[in-house]
Parts: structure tokens; sequence; C-alpha cells
């Protein structure tokens, strides 16, 4: 299975914009780079359309996950319960650091098991466990 994605360089530590058209083994292997240094950012989408998008951010152990279903929706994943509601967690969006609420932070093992699904699938199967976090215009 292949997917296009983007991601924080490992090597910078930067976001790099630029999509990568590969195998899913080569984002995980991004991924696990990525986590060996403590934090990264990730954005994926199937080859065959834009949208979705599947954002991933983290930090150590606590990550966020958003869902671009187009150009105008966004949605934020419910957290599990990995850090109480009333604590803030910094995470990685593209190249500044954001703080979410437990409210929207989840287990890291949780979100790569989420965004892997999401290659594997490339469907929407996951929102309904997300919540409506704002939309664009």
């Amino acid at each position: 299975m292949s997917a296009v994605w983007a991601a924080t360089s490992p090597e910078s530590g930067l976001f790099h914009p630029v999509e990568r058209h590969s195998e899913v083994q080569d984002l995980s292997d991004r991924f696990d780079e990525l986590r060996t240094r403590g934090q990264g950012y990730i954005e994926v989408r199937s080859p065959n359309r834009e949208f979705p998008v599947l954002l991933l951010a983290f930090r150590e152990e606590h990550a966020v996950v958003h869902l671009m279903s187009d150009t105008e929706r966004m949605s934020l994943l419910a957290g599990d319960g990995t850090v109480p509601s009333d604590t803030e967690v910094e995470v990685p969006i593209m190249d500044d650091l954001a703080a979410f609420t437990g409210d929207f932070v989840v287990d890291i093992d949780r979100a790569w098991s989420l965004l892997h699904d999401f290659t594997q699938t490339q469907t929407q199967t996951q929102t309904q466990t997300q919540t409506q976090m704002r939309t664009r215009t």
C-alpha cells in the first residue's frame, strides 16, 4: 500500500512540506525516526485523492490527531484520557508548538495505529470518534 505524505525532517527538526509518494513502510520508518527524536509532525493522504488528510502531531508519548475532510472542515480526535482534560500538552504543528488540552490528547501508540489504519483503508472510518474542531472559510 502506498501513501502521499509530508513530515518533519529528522535532520533539521523542521517540517518539510514537500509531499512524498511512497510505500507506507517509508512513512513508518520516518515515524520511528521522529519518535526516537521525541517529536514530529506528519500529514498523510491517499495517492488518489487530495482529501481526506490525516495530521499527526506528537511530542514524547502524547499525540494530537486532526482530520481535514476538505478545505473547509477539520476535525480533532477526542482525547483518550491519557492526559487530564484540564492539563495542556504542547505538540509541534508544522514548525511551531501548539497547546492542546487533554480533551484532545491521545497516547502516541493509539495515534500511530489510527494513522496506519488510515493508510490501509484510506477512508474516514475513524471519524465516528472525532469531534468537530472548527470550520475554516
